[in-house]
């Protein structure tokens, strides 16, 4: 073999690691965080940023400190602002969705224990793309305080 067909299959095996690479990289989630809880509190939120790069679906979310977790959307009806169990989030193709106090967001009810502030909370999220593939994401989001500049704006509930 020359070093021309070498240089050739080398870089034709570099281009398909390339491939599967992206080809595994069909969901991203950016800045997720959990909010700190205090002693005894039943539940709390996770919030991040989550992108598909096709058509797809966030339909679950679980984690062990929390015995029942669901993905939840805040929505205002009549003027009350209502919070309530989704099926599933919608996730457009390379569209950066967002899940915060005010709209979607994970809750995690029942919680077997404090959240605290710094502590690396387990995420495992389950997304299907228009396909039927489903993909499980396994992150870790920092707890953030209660007092945070990301806390809810209760002001608009009334």
């Amino acid at each position: 073999m020359t070093a021309v067909q070498t240089l050739k299959r080398i870089a034709l095996g570099l281009s398909l690691l390339g491939l599967a690479a992206h080809a595994s990289a069909q969901t991203q989630v950016s800045d997720a965080w959990v909010r700190a809880t205090v002693p005894g509190q039943p539940s709390s939120g996770a919030f991040m940023t989550v992108t598909a790069d096709s058509d797809s679906k966030l339909l679950s979310v679980a984690s062990p400190v929390a015995k029942t977790v669901q993905i939840h959307e805040m929505s205002m009806k009549d003027d009350v602002m209502r919070m309530g169990p989704v099926d599933f989030v919608a996730l457009p193709a390379g569209k950066a969705v967002k899940l915060d106090p005010e709209g979607y967001h994970v809750m995690l009810i029942d919680l077997t224990g404090q959240i605290k502030e710094g502590d690396q909370v387990p995420l495992t999220l389950t997304v299907e793309n228009a396909k039927g593939e489903k993909q499980t994401l396994e992150i870790k989001a920092p707890a953030r305080a209660l007092n945070g500049m990301d806390h809810m704006d209760h002001s608009k509930m009334h």
